[in-house]
């Protein structure tokens, strides 16, 4: 790549360690991850359209990597299951901003693979519902009924119920999800 687009990635390294982390739930596997997506991207740079969306491009690389990834180390996804649990058992801090960050990070983290990955492109990376489904290779009704389900299961999980018990009529959450309705 010239050097205007290595500014470019390195520009865009924020956005991919926050995926990352979105998606492996492990700092350590978040840069080994960044880095797998970067050689993939580098060994793949004719393929990348000149002019093209250079984010969207990475993003769904980033994904790829992921899955790819994930398909290999079944075994080390249960053990970071299980490492993820014993984080859970700390003591959480004595700030109620504190504990309301961690009990918000917990239900996004409890979201299956494939909700968390639409919601965090949609809402904490601010992409498209089209930039998000072509970064995740699914068509765009899915991608919205992902999301759809994702924010039942955050309200569910703010109304202190699972996503069967809640209903339309029930109370509204405190939790406000960025990129969509609350209703």
């Amino acid at each position: 790549m010239n050097d205007t687009k290595r500014t470019d990635v390195i520009g865009l390294l924020g956005p991919l360690r926050r995926y990352a982390r979105s998606l492996t739930r492990d700092e350590t596997q978040a840069e080994d991850l960044v880095q797998d997506a970067l050689v993939r991207a580098y060994e793949r740079q004719g393929s990348f359209r000149a002019g093209g969306n250079l984010r969207g491009w990475l993003l769904s690389i980033m994904h790829n990597t992921f899955i790819d990834g994930r398909r290999r180390h079944l075994a080390e996804a249960r053990r970071l299951e299980q490492a993820a649990a014993t984080i859970e058992t700390a003591v959480p801090a004595e700030q109620e901003s504190r504990i309301r960050l961690q009990q918000i990070q917990a239900a996004f983290m409890s979201l299956p693979d494939d909700q968390r990955a639409a919601l965090h492109l949609v809402a904490v990376e601010g992409l498209s519902y089209q930039e998000a489904a072509t970064a995740l290779g699914v068509p765009i009704g899915t991608l919205m009924s992902r999301l759809g389900r994702a924010r039942a299961a955050l309200r569910a999980y703010e109304a202190g119920s699972s996503p069967a018990q809640t209903s339309q009529s029930g109370p509204r959450p405190n939790l406000r999800i960025i990129g969509g309705s609350d209703v």
